[in-house]
């Protein structure tokens, strides 16, 4: 967050300088949460395995959007927008148990599903903030709110911020400029123009493209039954964004 901050910060220039006002706060909140998501997403992988976690988060997090959706925005789908959703944390399931998901103590379990909880949060959050401001502006307040909830945590846990090798060092700066800084300037901006129900979900391709990448870098196998998830994942995909009933979402700033 700390590196990609000054890149956002040179965006939101471009933009006119700094927002303020509802559109940042909700951006600021889902910063908040956001952060909660990694924190309880990788202390999870503690007491469970990598892929029992990222099922958990990745499969459920849409569908707590779904519900809050129908409950508080009134969304309205049709029977394919429900059975889309069934095929998106089915091919989770399908992908989790082709990465070696099994069955653990229950610790973990319950802190997946913390983090998916805050992930959720986080995407109703940011769509919020994205109905009054630009994809930049709510990547700067974003970055800076979960920025912020890592001092926070790193004042109590006293982790320590040094010795790491220069390789470490490098990985951060890429995850910054190239997941903190250019992916999410690219989710917020889709975000602000589609039904944040079929936003989340897809953001569960992430799971379909990661067996590739990691064939290509990784040289892993690619298995079949990892193969028969991402398909499920984007057939679900498919039929949320055309089982919405409530209409497509207006235009927002870009």
């Amino acid at each position: 967050m700390l590196f990609a901050l000054p890149g956002v910060y040179w965006l939101v220039r471009r933009d006119g300088g700094l927002a303020f006002g509802k559109g940042a706060a909700w951006a600021l909140l889902a910063g908040v949460v956001f952060a909660g998501d990694l924190s309880l997403w990788h202390r999870s992988m503690q007491y469970t395995s990598a892929a029992n976690s990222t099922f958990i988060v990745c499969g459920l997090a849409p569908v707590w959007v779904a519900l809050f959706s129908v409950a508080v925005y009134q969304t309205r789908y049709r029977m394919t927008g429900w059975l889309g959703q069934a095929l998106g944390v089915s091919g989770a399931l399908v992908l989790a148990l082709a990465r070696g998901a099994r069955v653990g103590t229950g610790r973990g379990e319950i802190l997946a599903m913390a983090a998916s909880l805050c992930y959720a949060a986080f995407s109703l959050a940011i769509s919020r903030s994205r109905r009054r401001i630009s994809a930049r502006q709510a990547l700067f307040w974003m970055s800076t709110g979960s920025l912020l909830s890592f001092v926070a945590l790193e004042a109590l846990e006293r982790d320590p911020l040094s010795g790491y090798s220069p390789l470490a060092w490098a990985g951060l700066v890429g995850l910054a400029l190239l997941v903190q800084l250019l992916a999410w300037l690219v989710i917020n901006s889709g975000l602000g123009h589609v039904n944040i129900a079929l936003g989340t979900l897809a953001l569960g391709f992430q799971q379909v493209a990661t067996p590739f990448l990691a064939a290509w870098f990784l040289g892993e196998p690619l298995r079949p039954l990892g193969l028969l998830g991402g398909a499920f994942i984007i057939v679900g995909i498919y039929l949320v964004a055309t089982g919405d009933r409530s209409g497509p979402v207006s235009s927002r700033r870009i």
